[in-house]
């Protein structure tokens, strides 16, 4: 079995990817922030609409919001620096937002670049040099219209 699919399997297991949430996450933990699906080239997030992702415009507040998009970004880049030798640091250094709808119910967020993460980071580590990397995720609503679209730049960089 190779990293990536150790990595996909670990993150599938319903008690696991709790944990790791729960430990490493916890404010997404709180807020309902889920893992949907998850494969080499995209990765699924949801967030509810609940008491604790609320806002008082009765709308799922921002901030849950983006945990989810950047969540949905960064289970591809950590699957791609899963027990990497050389390992390499990754580390979001820019975020841009765009809302459409109001976030009233269950938003799924969505990344489908998990072939560029590997490539950043494939270069990251050939080059020496820090690479980025601007992933999209772009959430919709249970009848899959546009809610919101994020923007996350990821960098990497070879360890020492």
């Amino acid at each position: 079995m190779t990293e990536i699919e150790s990595f996909i399997r670990l993150m599938k297991h319903p008690v696991k990817s709790r944990f790791f949430l729960f430990f490493n996450l916890p404010s997404a933990f709180f807020s309902g922030v889920r893992l949907k699906e998850l494969n080499e080239a995209s990765c699924s997030v949801i967030v509810p609409y609940k008491w604790f992702s609320k806002n008082p415009f009765r709308s799922t507040y921002f901030a849950c919001l983006a945990m989810a998009a950047e969540m949905s970004t960064g289970v591809l880049s950590l699957m791609h620096v899963y027990k990497r030798s050389p390992s390499v640091s990754m580390l979001v250094v820019k975020l841009e937002a765009q809302y459409f709808k109001k976030a009233i119910g269950i938003t799924t967020f969505t990344c489908e670049q998990g072939h560029q993460f590997r490539q950043a980071i494939e270069s990251a580590i050939s080059t020496g040099e820090p690479q980025t990397l601007t992933a999209r995720s772009l959430g919709v609503n249970a009848s899959g219209e546009p809610v919101a679209e994020f923007l996350i730049t990821w960098s990497y960089k070879k360890k020492q």
